[in-house]
């Protein structure tokens, strides 16, 4: 890889987990808005894979409440796992600019459904009837883009869950989805030494970027900051649909 690809991929690694330290959320989508602007998608998304299990794994430890979260949304996290495979060969197979689009469009509907107030509250029927059909298109949208946020997000915050288990239940789903994106790009050819070894390094400054991340969170407000993420994300998400249009 050349010297290029190497700047711009640490430059997202330390810029979204720093973000993802602020808010709890976010690593992979931001990420890749930010490489996918100067890479290809296909090269992106391996690039990703294990910055983003060691975010997410930081994070659940600091939040705790795994098998309270498990117990109540395994049914969630094992039906996105059949998306995910037909997303990851939708990946594979396309030659156009369509994947890019897509997750650009969805980094801009989640970045103004963030910004917009008033969020619906599901009941604990609704919830139980909407677990199985969430984890599905969200694992289709994870495979085909790489983003894990759209519409397993607005689902969860819909249920008005207290901080510590909404950060536990998404960053579960989050892991279990890059796992087996992990498994599906190796067996379609898509990840290789190099692409590993650039992985692995990113490592560490998503160590450091959460860890600073977390210290300025305890001193600036929280809520500011997240509207900072959103409108990034906005504006990320439109220059590649753009781009990806052009």
């Amino acid at each position: 890889m050349d010297t290029q690809i190497l700047i711009v991929a640490f430059g997202a690694f330390l810029i979204a987990s720093f973000l993802k330290g602020l808010t709890g959320l976010g690593f992979s989508t931001m990420c890749l808005g930010l490489l996918a602007v100067f890479i290809d998608l296909k090269l992106a998304i391996p690039l990703v894979i294990l910055p983003s299990i060691s975010s997410n794994l930081i994070v659940m430890i600091q939040a705790g409440r795994f098998v309270e979260a498990f117990k109540r949304f395994w049914p969630l996290y094992f039906s996105s796992l059949p998306g995910i495979v037909v997303g990851v060969l939708f990946l594979k197979s396309s030659h156009s600019e369509l994947p890019k689009a897509i997750l650009g469009a969805v980094m801009l509907l989640y970045g103004v459904w963030g910004l917009k107030s008033g969020i619906a509250t599901l009941s604990s029927l609704n919830e139980k009837r909407l677990k199985v059909p969430i984890g599905l298109v969200s694992g289709l949208v994870n495979g085909a883009t790489g983003s894990q946020i759209m519409p397993i997000m607005p689902y969860l915050l819909s249920l008005k869950m207290d901080r510590d288990l909404f950060v536990q239940t998404i960053n579960c789903s989050f892991t279990m989805c890059t796992l087996v994106m992990i498994a599906g790009l190796g067996k379609l050819g898509m990840i290789n030494q190099s692409v590993v070894f650039l992985s692995a390094g990113g490592i560490i400054p998503v160590a450091f970027g959460i860890y600073v991340g977390g210290k300025l969170r305890k001193r600036v407000s929280e809520e500011r900051y997240r509207k900072l993420v959103l409108v990034l994300l906005i504006v990320l998400g439109a220059s590649l649909v753009v781009r990806s249009m052009i």
